[in-house]
């Protein structure tokens, strides 16, 4: 079967890493599920010869991926409603932003980050598809619409007279498999003179720190400045400014305005980050070649450590239920033989099993009840905010397991 670019058209030739099989990867399975059938898909990603996008063949519809049992909300994580608030009072300052504006978030989840413009008396909307995290924020006093968006929600709210003065997404332009659709909505509803900022992670910083455990069914594209760059360009959309952060294990947050405003001059910061993306070789084939035995490497690695500490009969624990953790544990073949069960702060996944490995996810109290002599730390990304709140572990000795980029053991 022939392969094209989700945004270019191009035919997709050249294979980034073959995951092999997998489940979606938000997709907990409940008590009365474990007998019935479980879908896997094929997990591989390529890379477009002629745009540089990164992406997976798209198996399912997003309506079912995101359905109203979805079960990231974000704000179960402290370091993530940090970074939400420290980037609301940036904005607002850099904008001079206040009741006479008005906030678009596309994919506002739980309200994690409106919530801080809505104390501020700015007016806002969140855009958001699943329907048990927008009524979490509707409880916050977030307004949200509960729709996917593109072009056509776009027209309808600018149709309305919404047109946002600021409009922002994070962690969603990677989550969109119509991705003109997406951008060219986004062109529909900014006001003239307003902004569009974005976070995404980083292709550069997934490549170069073996980060392949944030590829999942959800995340269609995997993302360069200069990919993104092209996409807004064939928009009508400039980006003018970037940011490098450390959210995700290495983040872009890019900031757009229409092509046709002049009043917002294009940063240094912009060369400085392509010239970094071309220097690393990310518009050429090499880089991507080599990714694959990276990939394995890793997994032996973890596999080697797993089958040392249970034949020394250790106990091993994970803590975190993240969409990432699922693609590491699958593609690993890591079961309950390995690892013993997993903790979360949510209750939302607190009760499920992990899907395709059905390993059980409890309250992170279980940690404390069992004593486990390793803790698997499955969402790394956040490993300083997780290692910190296990910090009583050390009480009997227990160690902390980082899998990516390589299996390191933390005392």
């Amino acid at each position: 079967m022939s392969l094209h670019c989700r945004f270019c058209e191009a035919p997709l030739t050249q294979s980034l890493c073959d995951l092999g099989m997998s489940p979606l990867s938000n997709a907990n399975i409940r008590s009365e599920q474990m007998g019935q059938m479980e879908r896997f898909y094929p997990l591989h990603a390529y890379v477009c010869h002629a745009c540089w996008l990164v992406q997976l063949e798209s198996f399912e519809a997003p309506d079912h991926i995101f359905d109203d049992q979805y079960a990231y909300f974000s704000s179960y994580s402290d370091s993530w409603l940090a970074h939400a608030k420290a980037y609301v009072e940036k904005v607002t300052g850099r904008w001079q932003l206040d009741g006479n504006n008005y906030v678009v978030e596309i994919a506002s989840n739980d309200g994690y980050l409106l919530q801080y413009f809505v104390e501020k008396g700015i007016p806002v909307l969140g855009i958001e598809p699943t329907a048990n995290t927008a009524a979490a924020a509707q409880k916050k006093n977030v307004p949200t619409l509960e729709k996917f968006f593109g072009v056509d929600t776009a027209t309808e709210l600018a149709g309305e007279g919404k047109y946002a003065d600021l409009l922002l997404g994070n962690n969603v332009l990677a989550h969109v498999p119509d991705l003109n659709d997406f951008v060219g909505g986004m062109k529909i509803l900014l006001k003239g003179d307003g902004v569009i900022t974005m976070e995404f992670p980083h292709l550069l910083q997934l490549i170069r720190n073996n980060q392949f455990d944030t590829i999942y069914h959800e995340h269609f594209s995997y993302l360069s400045f200069i990919t993104v760059e092209k996409v807004f360009a064939a928009h009508g959309l400039t980006l003018f400014d970037v940011e490098e952060l450390p959210t995700h294990g290495g983040s872009l947050r890019i900031y757009a305005r229409h092509t046709l405003d002049d009043t917002k001059a294009v940063t240094n910061a912009v060369m400085a980050v392509k010239n970094k993306e071309i220097e690393a070789g990310l518009n050429a084939p090499e880089i991507y070649s080599a990714f694959a035995e990276q990939v394995r490497e890793t997994k032996r690695g973890l596999l080697e450590f797993l089958i040392r500490a249970k034949r020394e009969g250790k106990s091993i624990a994970g803590y975190g239920a993240p969409a990432k953790g699922n693609t590491l544990l699958n593609y690993c073949g890591v079961r309950g033989d390995y690892l013993d069960y997993t903790v979360d702060r949510s209750p939302h996944k607190q009760g499920t099993y992990l899907p395709g490995t059905h390993i059980p996810v409890y309250h992170q109290d279980r940690i404390a009840e069992t004593k486990p002599d390793y803790i698997l730390i499955l969402p790394w990304n956040l490993k300083d905010e997780l290692i910190g709140q296990l910090s009583y572990a050390r009480e009997w000795g227990a160690k902390f397991v980082l899998p990516i980029p390589h299996v390191e053991v933390i005392d």
